[in-house]
């Protein structure tokens, strides 16, 4: 092999870390998930601003996550799993700064980052990773007030960090996991009030959620 075929090896082996892993590259886990919305919302009329903000709880939820190694520091994730939440308009102008009751909606955020993990000599391994987020909305409930609503589905992006506990001290098997991430979510909602305001109400709406993850995986 020429000098340089070998120093392109080297760089790649030096990027990707070793390719010849003791483990599987497959990893699964089960976390639970806390889901914590930093909500807001520009409303408007016809597209004249209307006064009012957004309010949307949080969620706590299971959640199953796939991760895929290349090699023993880079990995990609996958994680799945849908969110309910209650939604409400706050300090509405148009009825007299009261809130109003948004009924609830269910998210779909699939979410996929890829992953650096850094691994050293104990059990445990702290990773950070980047990713992008597409969350589709369904079973939208518009509550006792508005006739209808509508959410666009968003893309945006996700960061990453959390760390991996060796529960066996052997190459694959059991671990302990916590995980951090920051999702930027953004949709357009229509709200049909023709029965209430004789109006619909447009919202441009943050949701860019903290979501905070505990549980177990295995890797075969």
């Amino acid at each position: 092999m020429s000098k340089s075929k070998y120093a392109l090896l080297a760089l790649t082996t030096a990027l990707l870390g070793t390719s010849a892993m003791a483990e599987s590259p497959w990893q699964i886990r089960g976390r639970v998930l806390g889901v914590f919305p930093s909500e807001s919302a520009d409303l408007s009329v016809g597209g004249a601003p209307l006064g009012g903000d957004a309010d949307i709880d949080a969620g706590y939820v299971p959640e199953l996550d796939i991760t895929y190694f290349f090699s023993d520091n880079i990995a990609a994730e996958l994680i799945l799993g849908v969110t309910p939440h209650d939604v409400t308009a706050t300090n509405v102008a148009a009825v007299g700064g009261a809130n109003v009751d948004l009924g609830d909606v269910t998210l779909l955020p699939p979410t996929l980052t890829l992953q650096y993990h850094f691994n050293n000599e104990t059990n445990i391994t702290p990773y950070a990773g980047v990713g992008l987020n597409y969350t589709l909305f369904f079973n939208e409930n518009a509550g006792p007030v508005a006739d209808d609503i509508d959410y666009d589905p968003s893309f945006g992006l996700a960061l990453q960090a959390g760390l991996d506990y060796d529960l066996d001290g052997e190459p694959g098997g059991w671990l302990f996991n916590v995980d951090v991430k920051k999702i930027w979510i953004n949709t357009d909602v229509t709200v049909d009030f023709t029965t209430a305001l004789g109006a619909t109400v447009d919202a441009d709406v943050d949701i860019n959620p903290l979501v905070v993850g505990v549980g177990f995986g295995y890797r075969y």
